[in-house]
């Protein structure tokens, strides 16, 4: 079968292969004649243009990179979906890639990026990146980066996130109104930003009460699951165990579950539980889980703005450095409220 393509228009029309591609174009170089024949030809013989091949002529490849540290984390999704609702728009499209926590992947994927694949990187940093020289090398070749929600401070570029510290103070504040003496924080990694802003805002709120607060209520969790779920059953077991949790991010949250329902303990009547989580079915848990919920969609929207009117408009300046914050919400639920 016969491909058809711009050389094979322009031989069935008797024409030169470039007045055909300029006619495909809408080019004012063309007669209107000369557009219609082109196109009705097109149409008829199903002509189907080569993107990768225009994106080589226009220096473009119409692709945007976006790494994320995983997968399971509803949030991520929910940023892809508002990023790809614009990007689309624009002919544009995602080539994702999961760092899986491991700061060499991300430095490989990157390398890889670097290659001119891509336009520009919306990315959320790995739990182990503190160096980012890496990401340095994006701006030096001259391709937009944006971070979202675990962002590279020292990247002069936009971030956008949420406020992790008022969220995690909040978070706190509800789980003691509720009569919590002894709350735990679950962390992943003081290496990310969120976390470190959660778990100072969770410490704000311990300090402005009167509990006698120990540093060994902060939990250094794990990235494996089995490893968090045997190091959750030993802390709350023991009679003085926490009663209250909050967790800095929901895969956490989820293992508590597992762990407070193996112990046979009770949530809420004996360890209520308060996490960051776009969770969609927090509220068909067993309890439902009371949630701090990001803009995730949102925050994917405005990355898509700020980089459509970067890549589409010539002669843009460079990204601005600044911080956005779009506030998170708290929706209680059955798991942190016990009811008189």
């Amino acid at each position: 079968m016969t491909k058809v393509n711009i050389k094979y228009l322009a031989a069935q029309l008797n024409m030169a292969p470039s007045t055909v591609s300029r006619a495909l174009n809408d080019s004012y170089e063309i007669s209107h004649a000369t557009k219609a024949k082109v196109l009705a030809l097109a149409k008829k013989l199903n002509y189907q243009p080569n993107p990768y091949a225009r994106s080589l002529r226009a220096h473009s490849s119409k692709t945007i990179g976006v790494i994320i540290p995983e997968r399971i984390n509803n949030f991520f999704s929910q940023v892809i979906d508002g990023l790809e609702s614009i990007t689309q728009e624009y002919g544009y499209h995602l080539l994702v890639y999961n760092s899986h926590e491991d700061v060499e992947q991300e430095k490989k994927i990157i390398s890889y990026l670097l290659g001119g694949r891509v336009d520009a990187i919306v990315m959320s940093v790995s739990s182990q990146t503190s160096d980012t020289q890496h990401l340095a090398q994006v701006q030096s070749q001259g391709i937009p980066i944006i971070f979202f929600d675990r962002i590279a401070q020292d990247i002069p570029t936009t971030k956008f996130t949420t406020n992790d510290f008022e969220s995690g103070y909040l978070g706190t504040k509800h789980l003691l109104e509720q009569g919590c003496r002894k709350v735990f924080f679950l962390l992943l990694s003081k290496e990310i930003t969120i976390g470190r802003e959660r778990m100072k805002g969770y410490q704000k709120a311990i300090e402005e009460s009167d509990l006698d607060f120990s540093e060994d209520w902060i939990i250094q969790c794990h990235q494996d699951e089995n490893q968090n779920l045997e190091l959750f059953k030993s802390l709350i077991y023991p009679i003085h165990r926490p009663d209250g949790i909050i967790s800095s991010v929901e895969k956490l949250a989820i293992t508590a579950y597992h762990a407070i329902r193996q112990t046979k303990l009770r949530i809420p009547e004996d360890i209520r539980l308060v996490s960051f989580s776009n969770m969609k079915i927090a509220d068909l848990l067993q309890p439902p889980l009371t949630t701090i919920s990001q803009p995730a969609h949102e925050i994917g929207v405005q990355c898509g703005q700020l980089l459509m009117k970067k890549l589409i408009k010539k002669n843009q300046p460079d990204l601005p450095n600044t911080l956005i914050t779009i506030p998170s919400t708290i929706q209680v639920r059955t798991s942190s409220f016990l009811k008189p």
